[in-house]
């Protein structure tokens, strides 16, 4: 059984994890640490889990709302530390203590029942990569930090039944905000973070391939608003019976089952 629980997620600090079970054994992925360890601790508690359930942290870069506290995490409790080398040495190549783990563009990680698939994505950042998870029969992906989504990144999630998929900002919000013009600019492009309507683009690409759950994330507080996140998925082509939630900033998400 392949499930996610996203623990939070936005500026204020990204965290998801994601659990594998077969033969009633757990293996559990924590994709992001952008919380600090006092909050990682008592959001895994709100979700049956602690620290040490963690068998690795995957980071998909180094902006500090996904790293966060990741390596001081790693230490403490022996947690291998997986991200690309490109993150690493954005984040001064730190002693890790044999916990780092290299992660790469279309290099397959298996860690127990849980198949970690990486790829890279368009985003202001050395190396970021982005994820798609199986159990061997389902499969999920999480997508977020991206000015746009190229043909690489639709075909590395083809065929996934559910996703975290950022929704950062509305358009017009983001127009109209007091941002600076150059960060207007960089939010907004190619190498920045999904609009709303490119979200809905790529849910409506995946859904010919058997999207069936999606989990708005990423929702700027500033220049974005849940409703219109979810209009601009539900609006998708392909996506009237699609599931939509959203990833509240602190609160997360429930449970998520993925099935095949």
């Amino acid at each position: 059984m392949l499930r996610f629980k996203n623990l939070g997620s936005g500026s204020s600090g990204n965290a998801t994890v994601v659990e594998a079970t077969q033969d009633g054994r757990p293996t559990r992925l924590l994709v992001d640490c952008g919380l600090g360890p006092r909050a990682l601790a008592m959001r895994l508690g709100q979700a049956g889990l602690a620290v040490a359930d963690l068998d690795a942290i995957f980071v998909t870069h180094e902006h500090s709302d996904h790293i966060g506290s990741a390596c001081k995490i790693a230490l403490r409790h022996r947690i291998p530390l997986w991200m690309s080398h490109g993150t690493f040495e954005a984040i001064g190549a730190p002693a890790l203590d044999g916990l780092l783990r290299v992660a790469s563009d279309g290099i397959a990680i298996t860690l127990d029942g849980l198949q970690v698939r990486p790829f890279t994505v368009p985003h202001d950042a050395r190396e970021p990569l982005q994820l798609r998870l199986s159990d061997g029969a389902a499969c999920a992906g999480i997508l977020t930090d991206l000015g746009h989504a190229t043909t690489h990144v639709l075909d590395q999630l083809a065929g996934c039944t559910a996703m975290l998929l950022e929704c950062n900002h509305d358009p017009d919000l983001l127009a109209d905000s007091p941002y600076p013009l150059f960060l207007k600019r960089r939010v907004g492009g190619s190498h920045g973070h999904l609009a709303n309507t490119r979200a809905a683009g790529i849910a409506s690409a995946l859904a010919r391939h058997g999207l069936r759950h999606i989990v708005a994330a990423h929702l700027s507080q500033q220049n974005n608003r849940p409703e219109l996140a979810l209009a601009a998925l539900a609006g998708a082509d392909g996506c009237a019976g699609v599931e939509l939630g959203v990833a509240d900033p602190v609160i997360g998400t429930p449970w998520i089952n993925v099935g095949p």
